[in-house]
């Protein structure tokens, strides 16, 4: 797996979920996705977002990874 497979960029994120990085960014702040598990983050985004679960794991590793840097 590459260094930084969880990195994607602005355009994917919107190409693929109709919202960019810093749009999710504040909802999954909203949710306080960095206090919860990643797979109840993942879950929010499919369940109440209806984001592809690829696109929804890679948004949380994303998140989480950017917080706890």
């Amino acid at each position: 797996m590459k260094k930084n497979y969880w990195e994607v960029s602005d355009e994917q994120v919107v190409e693929k979920t109709g919202k960019g990085i810093s749009e999710w960014t504040k909802i999954l702040d909203k949710f306080k996705a960095a206090e919860k598990k990643s797979n109840d983050v993942v879950a929010h985004l499919q369940n109440e977002y209806e984001v592809p679960r690829y696109w929804a794991r890679t948004l949380t590793t994303h998140y989480l990874k950017a917080r706890n840097s």
